[in-house]
């Protein structure tokens, strides 16, 4: 078991560079974290996220789809971007190309478990490749003039211990890299089992840059235990925001010692998803695909959705599915009887 730390709160700002970074952050999430998303996120509370990740690769030859996935508005600040790829000079480039277009923070992809992305060397794949690391390490970081360069990684590929990510973190601080961010499972766990803290404890104690905690923290009390457990200097939420805005509150209260807010309500799920609903048709050309994940976040484990959610996987188009959300309303378990 690894010491704790006497106190489980901690400041609400991580200084690196010129920039601080809130200790509360959205993770990047194919598919999850949008514009519409974000846009909801930050009016409950959220304070820093991150685009999904981007090709290096793609953003390098301006390819259209990725220009969509990098969409923002003035209000939607402060704003980072996560690269993944596994050519050093591309890598570089594209980094060099997110800093001009404004974000606040360039971060690097050493965590994705898919299939199609670790085959090319990238993502999760690099834990396994130190030297390769170390080249696009040094090539982002020469790259970027003004703002933060951070990481993004897991305990390992295989090995859950935390030596595979303990190796990199201590090659990506000398390389100049600011901040960690660890996921406490492998690559091979995927999603599955539970996130070692203690394995992000030891990666933390290997370096002196801050590292931020990632991995099943879902209210201010998970966000507190991994605290305690690992000695992180700040918590990446990953899927307890899906459908959850109020999150950043609560955990941001939980850290800094402070009464939790009220959970919110059936009426306030309600609204809030009425609100993302019309962001998302607002923003996303093709919003009905998405919308069928959306507005099942937001009434999960709740009685009756799952007939809501089968009405809405039918749905054809924004109107209808607003009209099922308005409609909605859950019943008592005991009438199922």
């Amino acid at each position: 078991m690894l010491p704790r730390p006497r106190s489980c709160t901690i400041d609400l700002m991580i200084q690196l560079r010129n920039f601080e970074l809130p200790t509360v952050v959205q993770s990047p999430m194919a598919d999850c974290t949008d514009l519409a998303f974000r846009l909801i996120a930050r009016r409950h509370g959220m304070r820093f996220a991150f685009l999904e990740m981007i090709s290096s690769e793609a953003l390098v030859r301006n390819t259209r789809a990725t220009f969509d996935l990098m969409k923002t508005l003035p209000e939607d600040k402060p704003l980072g971007a996560q690269l993944v790829g596994s050519d050093p000079i591309v890598m570089g480039e594209a980094a060099a190309k997110v800093e001009s277009m404004g974000y606040g923070l360039v971060d690097m992809n050493l965590g994705c478990p898919v299939p199609k992305v670790v085959c090319k060397g990238a993502g999760s794949q690099l834990l396994r490749e130190p030297q390769t690391a170390q080249k696009i390490f040094t090539s982002v970081v020469k790259a970027v003039k003004r703002v933060p360069v951070t990481i993004k990684m897991r305990l390992g590929y295989c090995d859950a211990s935390g030596g595979e990510a303990a190796t990199i973190a201590r090659i990506a601080q000398d390389c100049g890299i600011q901040a960690i961010s660890v996921h406490g499972r492998t690559r091979s766990q995927g999603y599955s089992g539970k996130a070692d803290y203690e394995a992000i404890g030891r990666i933390k104690q290997a370096v002196s840059i801050p590292v931020i905690g990632n991995g099943d923290v879902i209210d201010g009390e998970s966000a507190l235990r991994i605290r305690s457990v690992s000695g992180c200097d700040g918590v990446m939420l990953g899927r307890g925001a899906l459908g959850n805005p109020w999150i950043y509150r609560q955990i941001e209260a939980a850290l800094a010692g402070e009464t939790l807010p009220p959970r919110p309500t059936f009426e306030d799920r309600k609204r809030t998803a009425l609100e993302h609903l019309d962001l998302q048709a607002q923003y996303d050309p093709n919003p009905v695909g998405p919308l069928r994940r959306i507005l099942c976040w937001y009434f999960r484990d709740m009685p009756g959705v799952a007939d809501l959610r089968n009405r809405i996987c039918r749905a054809d188009n924004v109107a209808d599915m607003r009209g099922m959300v308005e409609a909605y309303q859950p019943f008592e378990k005991a009438a199922l009887c």
